[in-house]
């Protein structure tokens, strides 16, 4: 059986590859290949979010998930049970993985900010903890 024993240090911000056009015209980003440890199977993104309103505040028990901030900036808080720590998300060519069995909430959206997620299961609410009483149980 794996261990739900994951943690702040398992957290990573990866670089996107990013293409930049040599006659001004703009960046390009692609995700390929092995850029992200493990197969998408669903896609979403968050957006139009009001600048003091958050999303998240669950964990997952299977999940792992690959954060995007495609336009503007977010915070992503996390917490593994002993330790939390915030991430600051604004460049499109930079993603966070959250690998299964960590909290997190998004919070601080600045105007016009598109959140990307690229998820490696399809939705599954029995893989949700919603309740952090729960959460730290599953840790235990």
């Amino acid at each position: 059986m794996e261990s739900n024993i994951t943690t702040i240090k398992q957290i990573k911000i990866l670089d996107i590859p990013k293409i930049e056009d040599k006659k001004g015209r703009g960046n390009l980003s692609v995700i390929e290949k092995d850029c992200i440890p493990f197969t998408v199977k669903r896609v979403y993104y968050l957006y139009d979010v009001p600048s003091n309103a958050y999303r998240g505040g669950h964990a997952h028990k299977n999940l792992y998930q690959f954060l995007i901030a495609l336009s503007g900036s977010f915070d992503v808080v996390l917490d593994d049970g002993n330790q939390k720590k915030t991430i600051t998300l604004n460049k499109p060519n930079k993603g966070l993985l959250i690998p299964k069995g960590i909290w997190r909430e998004l919070e601080n959206f600045s105007s016009g900010s598109v959140c990307l997620v690229l998820a490696s299961e399809e939705f599954d609410e029995e893989d949700y903890i919603r309740k952090y009483k729960q959460f730290l149980q599953f840790k235990s």
